[in-house]
């Protein structure tokens, strides 16, 4: 990580309580190489004590709910109006970087504090939700926190879901944390849709776009959907390296490369007709415990990993990769089975969120870029239950997901002053 250098930006009061709760955060949830805040664990346990202190500290209301969220409100002058929520997770992966997550938080008390500090009242309530175990590393479910706060998770998951450090269920792991996971079986729903007037999560961004294009703050205009492939085989026939001439083989590790060739023959396709798409084969390997140097593979197993910001793009992508499967094999004498996959639908980011975070920055003089979210986020989970919902990115090198997470406080303080200048307007009245 870089040393953070001091800027006018950064040495405003809300920047100043900013930069001591990363400082906090970072120290006490250490695990060198990183931070360790495993969901429903320690860490993530620790994180949320330590922003619940300071929206104490600034006079705001402090709740949890029987999933674990934490609801840090700022009271309006209409307690009944829908409400304004500001959020993100404070869990990481293990080792990771400090910021993932926790910025969103971060953000939503820095831009409150600016807004308290300069006599500003909104007209509805202000809600900072910390939300729990939203990284998929622990618990293999996506968005557990605020999916459990609408009641949306399947009530089977939280026995069948362990994790994956303790090999303990979800119910154990959230009763250990004062949660109940057995009313929320049962129905119960903390949050109603119909209460929350909009979303908003800070986030930094995971890749490098914003760094190479030199931008501090990005504008998300969508999040990406995917569909999940996790058991691909191809099936071919081991045989002797040497002793079967080309014609009469069925290679399935050659089959496989014309495979992902097409794949990225489509790729290429979707790019240049302007739809927004990108795959990835994370995992692609020949059985360890029959392959060899010597033999004409039989086996292989893959991965696949799909996304765009268009749900038929996606599923018309999976009925061209069939086809080609099919020939392919058949030219090849193998079977390609990609699997079933998983869909998670793309997430609608609100058109009118966009325009006023693109004027805000505008108006603030802060270069910002608009562009869609390749990683899933909670905001997702609100923007699927008809929330307006909006997402900001803050510029951040050397990716996410590791200790080298190198998002600096300058660029961080824009993107809260084009929070909490879209805030003004929101919560005007």
């Amino acid at each position: 990580m870089r040393p953070q250098t001091a800027t006018p930006e950064t040495a405003t009061p809300e920047m100043v309580l900013a930069a001591r709760l990363f400082s906090d955060l970072a120290t006490q949830t250490a695990d060198a190489p990183g931070v360790t805040r495993a969901s429903f664990g320690e860490g993530e346990a620790i994180a949320h004590a330590l922003v619940a202190d300071v929206a104490r500290a600034r006079g705001l209301e402090v709740s949890t709910d029987i999933a674990g969220n934490q609801y840090m409100t700022w009271p309006g002058r209409d307690r009944r109006a829908p409400r304004i929520f500001i959020g993100s997770h404070m869990d990481s992966v293990n080792h990771g970087g400090n910021f993932d997550g926790a910025a969103g938080v971060v953000a939503g008390l820095a831009a409150v504090s600016a807004l308290q500090d300069a006599g500003f009242t909104p007209a509805q309530d202000i809600v900072i939700m910390a939300i729990r175990a939203e990284e998929l590393v622990w618990f293999p479910t996506p968005y557990c926190g605020s999916r459990m706060a609408f009641g949306l998770l399947d009530p089977a998951e939280y026995d069948a879901v362990r994790r994956s450090d303790t090999g303990r269920t979800l119910a154990d792991h959230m009763r250990a944390q004062g949660c109940d996971p057995d009313a929320l079986r049962a129905g119960a729903k903390p949050l109603d849709p119909a209460t929350i007037a909009h979303f908003i999560e800070v986030h930094i961004e995971q890749g490098p776009t914003l760094d190479l294009r030199g931008t501090p703050v990005g504008v998300v205009s969508g999040i990406r959907g995917n569909l999940r492939y996790r058991h691909g085989q191809i099936t071919g026939r081991y045989a002797h390296a040497g002793a079967v001439a080309r014609e009469y083989r069925h290679d399935a590790v050659l089959a496989g490369a014309e495979f992902v060739q097409h794949l990225e023959g489509i790729w290429d396709r979707l790019v240049a007709t302007g739809d927004d798409f990108v795959a990835t084969v994370g995992e692609f390997w020949t059985d360890p415990a029959m392959h060899g140097m010597t033999k004409v593979p039989g086996i292989v197993r893959f991965t696949m990993d799909l996304r765009s910001l268009s749900n038929a793009v996606l599923l018309a992508v999976d009925t061209e990769l069939r086809a080609a499967a099919a020939r392919i094999g058949a030219r090849r004498g193998v079977t390609i089975d990609p699997g079933r996959f998983t869909n998670a639908p793309p997430a609608l980011i609100d058109p009118a969120l966009v325009a006023l975070f693109e004027g805000s920055a505008r108006a603030l003089d802060i270069p910002a870029l608009k562009l869609p979210s390749g990683a899933g986020h909670d905001c997702a989970t609100f923007s699927w239950q008809g929330v307006s919902s909006g997402m900001l990115f803050i510029r951040n090198q050397n990716g996410s997901h590791n200790p080298d997470e190198d998002m600096q406080l300058p660029d961080f303080a824009q993107a809260v002053q084009v929070l909490t200048h879209a805030l003004r307007q929101l919560a005007g009245g």
